[in-house]
This record gives C-alpha cells, structure tokens and sequence, in this order.
C-alpha cells in the first residue's frame, strides 16, 4: 500500500514538476541558502519483527508475526553541512500494533500476544542531495537512532506467564532511504520511503523458565517501513 501511495504522490509532482520546468519557473530559488531550517513530518509506517533463535528445550520453536498499519508524525531541524549534504534532527512518535503467534506452543490459548508500541523517536539522520534540477532534487538518507517504547511493559512484574508480553524500553536503530523533494511555490515537499532496523534486543526475558514464549528467542528487533511525507 505505501510504496503505491508513494508512486502516485511522486507521479502527480513529477508531472507538476516537469511543467514547471517547460516554463523555466524556479519555485523557492533561496529555499536552501540558510544555514538552518525546520519543517514538520507524518507518515505511515508497516511495522514487524526480525526474530533469530537459540537452543532451547522446544522444538521447532517459531514466531509469526503479523502487524497493522501505524503512523508516524514529527518535526525537523535540518543543519546544512555543504550544499549536498544536511544532517536533520527528527524527534517524533512512531505507533504500530504487531500480532505475535507462537506457533511451537502446547496451548493454543496461549500462542497469541497482541502488542501495541508507541515510541519516541529520536533520529540523527544525514541527507545526501543531488544538485537541484528546476524545482526537484532527488536525495539518500541514512542515520541511526534512539528509540524509547513507552509500551514495552519493561517494569511490569507481569510476564508471559500472566499473559504480559514484554519488551525492553529503550533500543537503538538505524534507518536507511530514498526519497525527492520538490520545490513548490509556498513550501517544499519531500516523499520517502524508508527502511528501519533494531540493532538491540527488544526482548525481555520472562521472570522464570522454562518459558515456551522467550527462552528459544535469541533475538527479537523492529524491522520497519516508512512512508514518509515531509513539509518544509
């Protein structure tokens, strides 16, 4: 669904664009003169989870995972560097809900774990532009970030055996992606798509085992896509 939304956001200002450029109108001509600037962003975002496993006293052991449509929402800080290069601060808020089947369990009625997270978003992200062409400029971005899950349940004595999933609170990440602005005439628009990957481990190891939901988990990071749609 994104990368369709994105194809026809970015075909219905592509075709402005070109127009524009028939005409030779430069939208914005000093948009990227200043040192700083700042914007806002939202989005859509499809969220799951990469899992790896370890030995354990369950077979087969396996986890699928299913998840919903969330959105993420923001704002930008955007330094330039050079004048191809900007590195943005984008503090935000990022919701999903995930469905997890544990499909090595004894008990059916067990083998289920809704799990709903909002985290704060604290993104440090570098921006490699292309020169400007008329009103686009096409761009890669990459960075890494410090995620904190206000749902994670962490301190939560609960675990698994009550019927809690838990998660640790604070993760770090990276996010890689590709993405145009184009220069209108009262702001600049820039659709992306990005990548997002936990380098830490969100698991949280139940209190007491053998536990069939965490000890054959080795493993257990977001791994995301973002359409992202920023307003500068």
């Amino acid at each position: 669904m994104f990368k369709k939304l994105f194809i026809s956001v970015s075909l219905l200002f592509i075709s402005y664009s070109a127009s524009a450029q028939r005409e030779r109108v430069e939208n914005l001509p000093n948009f990227d003169k200043p040192l700083i600037h700042y914007g806002f962003y939202l989005g859509l975002n499809t969220n799951g989870f990469k899992v790896s496993y370890k030995p354990s006293s369950f077979a087969n052991a396996n986890v699928e995972v299913t998840s919903e449509v969330g959105f993420n929402v923001g704002l930008i800080g955007d330094l330039k560097l050079h004048k191809n290069v900007n590195v943005r601060f984008e503090p935000g808020l990022i919701s999903n809900t995930k469905t997890l089947r544990f499909t090595h369990t004894a008990n059916d009625g067990e083998a289920i774990r809704e799990v709903g997270n909002t985290y704060l978003h604290l993104p440090i992200i570098f921006k490699f532009s292309t020169d400007r062409l008329n009103n686009i400029r096409p761009y890669v971005l990459g960075g890494a970030s410090f995620d904190y899950n206000f749902s994670s349940n962490e301190s939560n004595q609960n675990d698994n055996f009550s019927g809690q999933f838990r998660q640790n609170a604070s993760n770090f990440m990276y996010e890689v992606g590709i993405g145009v602005d184009f220069y209108l005439p009262y702001f600049k628009f820039s659709p992306s798509i990005r990548g997002i990957f936990a380098i830490t481990n969100e698991l949280k190891p139940d209190n007491r085992g053998p536990s069939q939901w965490t000890d054959p988990i080795d493993f257990m990071g977001t791994r995301g896509v973002f359409l992202h749609l920023s307003f500068e």
